[in-house]
């Protein structure tokens, strides 16, 4: 796929992928996201982005969208793909934005190794789903309080006093999208510590993005998020997407991904306030 025709379904997805559990907002050429039953500190918020076939955003509206994000209690986050919309890079920073460049890779299916032993897809269909889905988000907790990919000291015991029992709701909302084809969860489990390393994708059509690949940082440098990078690349192929993407917080982490099959094809750009 040639690159122009590749970010064009990049774009659509990500118009797409939130509309699947959120409303849209429009702010000119802005959408935002507002997540359904999002409360002020609720897990899982999303971003506002470039509204699909709409030009560069402006500073004004920029503005109106933190107004916005501030008064329902959400992060006042930006999210696209650079090459897309190149001028929105320095409206956002003249905005006083912190812009993150994030490597953004697409699957080669040819370079993608065969899953790894110990790397698992969640079934949505078990009756442990729940409890299982409640240990990857605590891995996910624990290990994005510590990026990079640095060995650390939090291992299971931070993982352990982290797990938050889904509610009833929230869960049933997960398995009907897992069963739907919308999402899949992978686990990354090693003997006499259970699972210390996890990751999800998210599926509009025939493409599929995976994000939150997370390992605890004790169980560092021993491939595992990798692992559970292929596991759901493997998973996401069988099951007829054609096109896997992800995007890396960093250079390293982006080795890490090449080293799987995935290429580099461009830079996601994601905006927040700085940092007090």
């Amino acid at each position: 796929m040639a690159h122009g025709d590749l970010f064009a379904v990049l774009e659509t997805f990500y118009d797409a992928v939130p509309r699947q559990r959120a409303r849209a907002e429009g702010y000119g050429n802005l959408v935002l996201f507002v997540p359904d039953g999002f409360v002020p500190g609720g897990g899982f918020p999303l971003y506002a982005r470039p509204r699909l076939g709409a030009g560069t955003p402006t500073g004004a509206e920029v503005a109106a969208v933190r107004d916005r994000q501030r008064e329902l209690g959400l992060p006042e986050a930006f999210e696209w793909v650079h090459e897309n919309t190149p001028g929105f890079l320095k409206v956002a920073e003249a905005g006083g934005l912190s812009v993150l460049h994030a490597p953004l890779l697409v699957l080669d299916p040819t370079a993608l190794p065969e899953t790894p032993a110990g790397v698992r897809i969640l079934d949505p269909r078990a009756g442990s789903f729940g409890d299982e889905l409640a240990v990857r988000h605590a891995v996910a907790h624990v290990a994005f309080g510590a990026p990079g990919t640095a060995v650390g000291g939090s291992g299971t015991a931070a993982r352990d006093t982290a797990v938050e029992p889904m509610g009833a709701d929230r869960l049933r909302g997960e398995v009907a999208r897992v069963v739907a084809g919308r999402a899949a969860h992978a686990v990354a489990e090693v003997p006499g510590e259970g699972v210390v390393a996890s990751g999800v994708y998210q599926r509009a059509g025939d493409v599929a993005e995976i994000v939150g690949v997370a390992t605890l940082p004790a169980a560092r440098r021993r491939g595992l998020g990798a692992a559970v990078t292929v596991a759901l690349a493997r998973h996401a192929l069988d099951h007829g997407a054609t096109t896997v993407f992800l995007s890396a917080a960093e250079e390293a982490v982006a080795r890490v991904y090449g080293r799987v099959g995935f290429r580099r094809v461009g830079t996601a750009c994601i905006a927040e306030p700085p940092s007090p």
